[in-house]
């Protein structure tokens, strides 16, 4: 992991996706569900206990499917299934196209039309969108990111940057 400068992350918005005990810090992860390190870095984070804020910094020209993956996952947190269904995702890198987000959605119980039909939608392109400005305007290179108290760090989360997390 590779300490960045100092960035201006954007604080929590009311739409943010948080999930963690609030007397935890709490780290904001800039993240691609198509990359295998983000997937790590997810991992690690839950185990450490942290209070994690999941940005999306989804580039098609680093992962062909992390936009429509990042778009899948807002569609699921529009029917509040947002963190079960990035964890179903990273728990399983290997079925990431279109009939195994089906699945995936159809297991969460999800309406998978509207799912589908959200995910296809401008509501959420636009919030992508938005966190993925964000995290360039913040000066994050690589996936995951991580920022916490004002400080980038990139790549999978180190033992000592969990430690800080307790």
């Amino acid at each position: 992991m590779t300490d960045l400068t100092s960035a201006d992350v954007p604080g929590l918005r009311d739409d943010d996706h948080v999930r963690g005990a609030q007397t935890a810090p709490l780290v904001v992860v800039y993240a691609d569900l198509a990359c295998p390190h983000c997937a790590v870095a997810h991992v690690r984070l839950q185990e450490a206990g942290a209070r994690v804020c999941l940005r999306h910094f989804a580039l098609k020209t680093r992962h062909p499917r992390a936009l429509p993956l990042a778009h899948a996952a807002e569609a699921a947190a529009a029917q509040g299934a947002f963190w079960p269904f990035v964890d179903a995702v990273y728990a399983d890198q290997g079925r990431i196209d279109d009939p195994h987000l089906w699945a995936k959605a159809a297991a969460l119980e999800l309406d998978v039309a509207r799912f589908d039909e959200d995910r296809r939608g401008d509501v959420v392109a636009a919030r992508v969108s938005r966190d993925v400005r964000d995290g360039l305007r913040a000066g994050v290179a690589q996936t995951p990111t991580l920022a916490l108290d004002g400080v980038l760090h990139g790549g999978v989360p180190t033992a000592e940057l969990l430690e800080h997390l307790h």
